[in-house]
């Protein structure tokens, strides 16, 4: 698709019906027709929090995204807007808004564990939008965080033990932003100045304890940790007065908090620059397609009663896309082939060597649009059908052959034929007369180009056809003794078998060249199977080490923390020792 989008508005991705959720066909649409690859940034949140107004600020519009002016929750199920990326030309920028968690109406919060899920498997930057501070009650209005184990697979077979690690997660996880409304606190800690991440970073710290009060406090932070490496905060003043947060949509700049309007650019401006493209493991971005398959496989996995489950979902992603690459593949061929192949060719080496450059460049086709192929199950198909593909050529190409050279002998033999019916060579010294002929009209059949493979058997084909008639001529030839008749026959016979045996030679020759095709064919797939191989080994040690390198940081975190923690301690204790050393000694005099 090209670089500019024209979908003035949002449209409703997943439907939200009586608890049901369904996929909008309209908006599959919208996504199989962007090629480039996609950043997807989703947010959630209580509902009444102000999440349509950021999403539509990312979307560079007042309007679009519903805001509503109630306490009622407007948005329902997920809704995308696809709007140009606005500093990654090369790049769409796809925007999801997700229904108010927490909606009192809906009675049960078994959708809003689904919408929250669904957010985190299809976006690359996961927003969780909240009100006031990080305090418990915010912590605990994220339980859903502490669900997606029991919502989410990453492989279709977890473990021996039945369990999945967190570093499953964490390889396909989004990176995590939380935004705070209408923050009124001053950023401070210890008395000094603190940055929005690490008031973040403070609030996700873990107490030691083992009580169900700590375990209960602890969860929703571990889970945060573990699964989120990438981690952002950011603060928004209250945008306007109370009476008109109704307008906002009215509103200009000018006429909002002005802190307000400048984190809000702070905010925008950071996730243009550093939300990242939708990425699949082994480094697989996502586009279009792409996600209209994650959507729509996510969803009917859902509704069956399973678990959206990471690993199946690329695998189905695979499937269609290897479908399509090989189908893509065998086009490039046949374009290669029609543009090139002049059938019949001279030799057939001329034609294997056009099929195996055509084939050569059909497998590059495909490797470069195909992944996940298992056990090389469309590889090998794609090899089936470029090898009957060539089998048709060469029967093509055989039956060009046969066809131009039966033309082409029945245009020089006109004469011969047409003296032969009228007996010119049956008479004394005939034979000799029709030989001559016979050798002057071979002579101009073998000088004619591009006959094609089958010139020498279709010439021999039409000479045995008139042998009989030959034997005639030269039987009635009076000029000749009996002797020089036999010795004639002979060596005509001799003729024969010279033929019949260059033929064979030449049938040898050809099924040779064939069986040399074949083993430069399934070379030529090893080989570029091996690179592709190669390159996705690579991708996976990068995505691998990203993965480790972020826990290492998150550990080393921890162990800062942990070693702050202490010499905070023993700083402590060491001042409460100095104070004792340092405090007067009472004396008692007795009287």
């Amino acid at each position: 698709m090209a670089s500019e989008i024209h979908m003035p508005g949002p449209e409703c991705l997943i439907k939200n019906i009586n608890g049901r959720l369904l996929v909008n066909p309209e908006a599959l649409k919208i996504l199989s027709a962007i090629r480039q690859p996609v950043v997807v940034v989703a947010i959630v949140g209580l509902y009444r929090t102000g999440k349509s107004y950021l999403m539509n600020k990312l979307a560079g519009k007042n309007k679009g995204f519903s805001l509503g002016s109630t306490v009622q929750s407007h948005t329902k199920g997920i809704w995308m807007w696809c709007v140009p990326h606005p500093k990654k030309p090369n790049r769409t920028l796809v925007l999801l808004d997700t229904e108010g968690l927490g909606d009192v109406e809906k009675g049960d919060n078994q959708n809003d564990s689904w919408i929250f899920a669904l957010a985190i498997l299809l976006s690359s930057t996961f927003v969780y939008n909240s009100m006031g501070t990080i305090n418990q009650q915010a912590m605990d209005q994220l339980h859903y965080v502490t669900e997606l184990t029991d919502r989410i697979r990453a492989k279709s077979s977890p473990d021996v033990d039945g369990v999945e690690d967190s570093a499953d997660f964490v390889s396909f996880f989004p990176d995590f932003v939380w935004t705070l409304r209408d923050f009124s606190l001053d950023l401070e800690a210890d008395g000094q100045s603190i940055t929005a991440d690490e008031y973040l970073e403070n609030s996700l710290k873990l107490k030691k304890g083992t009580s169900p009060k700590d375990k209960t406090f602890n969860m929703p932070r571990l889970c945060i940790r573990k699964f989120f490496p990438k981690k952002k905060c950011f603060i928004f003043d209250r945008p306007t007065h109370r009476k008109k947060l109704g307008q906002l949509e009215e509103l200009c700049d000018d006429e909002l908090d002005s802190e307000f309007v400048q984190q809000a650019v702070v905010f925008c401006s950071y996730i243009f620059s550093d939300s990242k493209t939708k990425t699949l493991s082994g480094g697989i971005k996502v586009d279009g397609p792409r996600l209209e398959t994650l959507v729509q496989t996510y969803v009917n996995a859902i509704n069956s009663g399973d678990l959206p489950c990471m690993e199946n979902a690329v695998l189905a992603l695979a499937e269609i896309e290897n479908s399509a690459a090989v189908q893509k593949a065998i086009a490039h061929y046949d374009q290669q082939m029609g543009q090139k192949l002049q059938l019949p060719t001279e030799t057939l080496q001329e034609l294997l060597d056009l099929h195996r450059a055509s084939e050569k460049e059909a497998i590059e086709v495909f490797m470069k649009s195909s992944f996940k192929d298992i056990d090389q199950l469309f590889q090998k198909e794609l090899a089936a059908q470029l090898d009957k593909k060539r089998d048709d050529f060469c029967n093509q190409n055989l039956k060009a052959s046969e066809d131009h050279c039966s033309a082409l002998l029945k245009d020089i033999f006109s004469p011969l034929e047409e003296d032969m019916k009228q007996g010119i060579y049956l008479k004394p010294g005939g034979y000799r007369l029709f030989i001559e002929k016979m050798q002057e009209l071979k002579k101009k059949y073998f000088q004619e180009p591009r006959k094609g493979i089958q010139a020498e058997e279709i010439l021999q084909e039409y000479l045995k056809s008139k042998e009989s008639v030959t034997d005639a001529i030269l039987q009635t030839d009076q000029t000749l003794s009996e002797k020089e008749k036999l010795i004639e026959v002979e060596r005509v016979k001799a003729e024969s078998a010279q033929a019949a045996a260059k033929m064979l030679e030449e049938m040898q020759i050809k099924n040779q060249q064939m069986m040399e095709q074949k083993e430069k064919s399934y070379q030529e797939h090893v080989k570029q199977l091996t690179e592709k191989m190669e390159r996705d080994r690579a991708l996976l040690l990068e995505e691998q080490e990203r993965t480790l390198a972020l826990k290492l940081q998150e550990q080393s975190r921890l162990l800062q923390e942990g070693f702050q923690e202490e010499n905070r301690r023993l700083h402590k204790e060491i001042q409460s020792l100095q104070k004792k050393m340092n405090k007067p000694k009472k004396e008692c005099f007795l009287g």
